[in-house]
């Protein structure tokens, strides 16, 4: 089974991770890309929904495994090129021409919370999962394009709180100010509104293209302007 796949269902791309965890590493940065890149190609898909085959974890973030196992191989380029391969995943997500929908069945921490902020809507479960940012208890600040990208889609309040307290927050409670459209009892309730909420965009590609860029495009420049003096010096831990 492919790290990442994708089905058509309608006008609807069902793009599906497929790990335990779905840890970000190269092959899942390239195989996003890739999915990404023939969901565009078909010009009749209008939205696509991100969801998770692992009912325990949408997306835990940062394939630390894969990270250490790099620094200790001292292979500082294979860590940059990720780092920049995860950067043209967001990018990817802030700017194709239709909307990202997250499904959240599960826990979503760190890099994999920061993803469902990429998107453009999130629905999460009401009865299981929790949305964490731990950097702040595992010593990893976020790159600036990532503060932007978590800035777009929860208010700012609710983004202090999250981001200096690294507290676990409920589907409920991120419905409660507006970051998740709506908490849904139980996965195959998250799956249905996720897709219903997914047709109703017949939008054209051009419009929404541009909205995005617009609305995005700042998120952008700050991935390009601030994130490499992080990036190159790997300068992405505290001591």
């Amino acid at each position: 089974m492919a790290v990442v796949e994708w089905k058509k269902d309608g006008t609807v791309a069902v793009l599906t991770m497929n790990t335990s965890e779905n840890r970000h590493n190269p092959s899942y940065a390239s195989g996003m890309l890739s999915c990404l890149d023939e969901i565009e190609a078909d010009q009749d898909i209008k939205s696509i929904v991100l969801a998770s085959v692992d009912r325990k974890n949408w997306s835990l973030g940062i394939d630390l495994n894969w990270m250490m196992d790099a620094v200790n191989r001292g292979a500082g380029d294979e860590i940059r090129a990720f780092m920049y391969s995860l950067n043209t995943l967001f990018k990817k997500i802030l700017t194709i021409p239709m909307p990202v929908i997250a499904a959240i069945n599960g826990h979503a921490f760190g890099d994999g919370a920061i993803i469902a902020c990429t998107c453009d809507f999130r629905f999460m479960r009401s009865d299981r999962g929790f949305f964490c940012f731990p950097e702040v208890d595992i010593n990893i600040p976020f790159l600036p394009g990532m503060l932007a990208m978590v800035k777009k889609a929860i208010p700012y309040y609710k983004v202090e709180e999250l981001v200096f307290t690294g507290k676990r927050a409920t589907g409920k409670e991120l419905e409660e100010c507006h970051a998740v459209v709506k908490a849904c009892e139980g996965e195959e309730e998250l799956m249905k509104e996720a897709m219903a909420f997914a047709r109703t965009f017949a939008k054209g590609r051009v419009i929404f293209r541009e909205h995005k860029w617009r609305l995005n495009r700042h998120i952008v420049e700050i991935m390009d302007r601030e994130d490499p003096a992080y990036i190159d010096p790997l300068n992405l831990m505290v001591s």
